[in-house]
């Protein structure tokens, strides 16, 4: 009998979520009161987990509210349960929706932040959070808390505080597992990990990585609320201690040893931070130290988490089968986008007392194509970080075709048609090739399927000669070859003109020639191209017209024979005006 339907069931979710209901069903029938409470608490705290991987595993924030959010909940919860009878069906809803509500508000300001300052916001906002629980008596009950909270009621049905709730927290926590991970699974996912790893490289593709951060913070706010509200029915009264930093410590700590990014890793990490102190207990005043080594044992051998050490234990088990669908898109007749003219009009950019650009003015007309030369420090990725919104002008202006580029985002200007390269491949090291390219269509409105993006990405992979490296990771590629895949993923945003930062560097020779054909073959379509490089030959062979930076200034412009023998380019780019420079 074939095994591999069976090597497919054990490669998905399936696995941990017949352990999880095993344990559930055996503690209903078996177990104590006690185990039963301490299974369901677990239940809260996964949902916790669950919403914190979203903050800091998917959008890469490390916030230091997710506590206090969870306290937050518990406490509306115990509020509408004791001050509202008629609404103990609402308990659960209004924890989620208070909690989002307060992330929405903080998160639309301290989400520009970045690094510690953003968790330093947030660790001020879960201090908030605890001074009004202490000192707000009159709702929250100040120290002494909100003792008698009852039962949570559905349909009219007040659950138990036995089996029923064990059974609600597990049955929540998978119904919010299932959603999370189908929304990954599609192109979100990896925008998410583009947008945490790379966001310039997010933005350059039309990914508003502002709005991507926002979205996970507040939901997973929502799941924290819910976890604290579930968690003041369980253990019917609630305390400042909810709201406090142990919380967050506990929170983190079970993120970190199950897994940041696997949606099984909340489960795993919530299980053990709440059982492992329990099985310490026969230590007395030591136990926590033990947790604390367990802890310590647990992040060194599996840095990653549970859930990734016990994937990579089933793909040696079950090993997953390689992709072997060729399926291409064809991409339809107006695949290339119809725009005016670039123009850039006495653009300047300083930095402190260094003018990077002085009065620069050119164009770049619909399908043309155009190489920018100069010295080192002479202003071109500079040029094209300010044509692309990385950057913004001190003064001039800078349009394309009727719509004004000035002030606005880059994930705003890649969506009216510019795309980019940097002069390092920005892609992350894990993705695959196929999934690298595929993330660009996320901007898109309708945004297609995974599976559809990934046949155009195919298109785009073997427009620049690497489709047989779709199946590949990222960080496996040499240098030359990422610069490729970041080529081909500038591609898929349909681009009206690709501005490319030095592409060929990295690439031998060849590649360089295969590649500069590739890009003539692009720009004979229709595409206008703005390319950056210190190799005249390779620009040679891809554009038709040249632009010449020196200290910020454009010092030639035209036909690129024509300023290849200027003697001000000589001087400025080769060092000397002699004609051996053309040998």
């Amino acid at each position: 009998m074939s095994t591999k339907p069976f090597a497919a069931i054990m490669r998905g979710p399936a696995p941990v979520a017949i352990v999880v209901v095993a344990a559930v069903a055996w503690l209903a029938t078996t177990g104590d009161s006690y185990a039963i409470r301490l299974a369901t608490l677990a239940g809260t705290q996964a949902l916790l987990v669950l919403g914190y991987q979203l903050v800091f595993g998917h959008a890469g924030a490390l916030s230091l509210a997710q506590g206090a959010l969870f306290g937050l909940g518990a406490y509306v919860a115990a509020m509408v349960s004791l001050q509202a009878p008629w609404g103990l069906s609402l308990t659960l809803p209004a924890a989620a929706l208070a909690a989002m509500l307060v992330a929405a508000v903080v998160g639309a300001i301290v989400l520009r932040l970045e690094t510690h300052y953003f968790a330093l916001a947030t660790l001020a906002v879960a201090q908030l959070i605890h001074l009004a629980a202490v000192n707000l008596e009159t709702l929250t009950g100040g120290a002494n808390g909100l003792p008698g909270v009852p039962a949570v009621t559905l349909a009219g049905v007040a659950l138990g505080r036995g089996w029923p709730m064990l059974v609600l927290a597990w049955s929540l926590f998978a119904a919010a597992a299932w959603a999370v991970a189908r929304v990954l699974a599609g192109l979100n996912g990896l925008a998410l990990d583009l947008a945490r790893e790379h966001p310039s490289a997010a933005q350059s593709v039309g990914i508003d990585v502002g709005a991507l951060r926002f979205t996970a913070f507040v939901a997973g706010a929502g799941l924290a609320g819910l976890a604290g509200g579930l968690h003041a029915h369980v253990v019917g009264v609630v305390s400042p201690d909810v709201t406090d930093m142990p919380v967050m410590v506990g929170c983190l700590i079970a993120t970190v040893i199950g897994g940041r990014r696997a949606v099984a890793g909340a489960a795993l990490g919530a299980i053990l931070l709440t059982h492992a102190p329990e099985w310490f207990r026969f230590l007395e005043n030591r136990h926590l130290i033990a947790f604390g080594l367990l802890a310590l044992a647990m992040v060194i051998v599996a840095p990653n988490g549970l859930a990734d050490l016990l994937a990579t234990a089933r793909q040696r088990l079950w090993p997953p089968q390689p992709e072997t669908s060729n399926a291409v898109l064809a991409p339809p007749a107006h695949i290339i986008r119809q725009a005016g003219a670039l123009r850039v009009a006495h653009v300047g950019k300083a930095f402190g007392g260094v003018r990077a650009l002085h009065d620069v003015s050119l164009s770049v007309a619909p399908g043309e194509a155009v190489g920018v030369i100069g010295p080192n420090g002479s202003g071109k990725t500079t040029l094209l970080n300010v044509v692309t919104g990385v950057l913004s002008a001190d003064e001039g202006e800078v349009r394309l075709g009727t719509d004004s580029l000035q002030r606005k985002p880059a994930f705003a200007i890649a969506r009216l048609g510019i795309a980019r390269t940097f002069q390092q491949a920005e892609l992350s090291a894990d993705t695959t090739v196929l999934d690298a390219v595929a993330t660009a269509a996320f901007a898109r409105a309708p945004r297609p399927t995974r599976a559809v993006a990934r046949a155009e990405a195919r298109h785009w992979l073997m427009r620049v000669g690497i489709v047989d490296a779709a199946a590949l990771r990222c960080g496996a590629l040499p240098a030359g070859r990422r610069r490729l895949v970041e080529v081909a993923r500038a591609l898929m945003v349909r681009p009206c003109l690709l501005a490319l930062d030095e592409p060929g560097a990295g690439l031998s020779r060849g590649e360089r020639i295969e590649l500069a054909q590739r890009l003539r073959t692009l720009h004979s379509s229709g595409t206008a191209l703005l390319v950056v490089d210190h190799d005249i030959d390779f620009l040679a062979a891809c554009v038709d017209r040249l632009i010449c930076l020196e200290r910020g200034r454009v010092i030639a412009d035209g036909p690129l024979q024509t300023v290849r023998r200027d003697p001000q380019v000589r001087q400025a780019y080769f060092g000397r005006d002699d004609a051996a420079v053309d040998s």
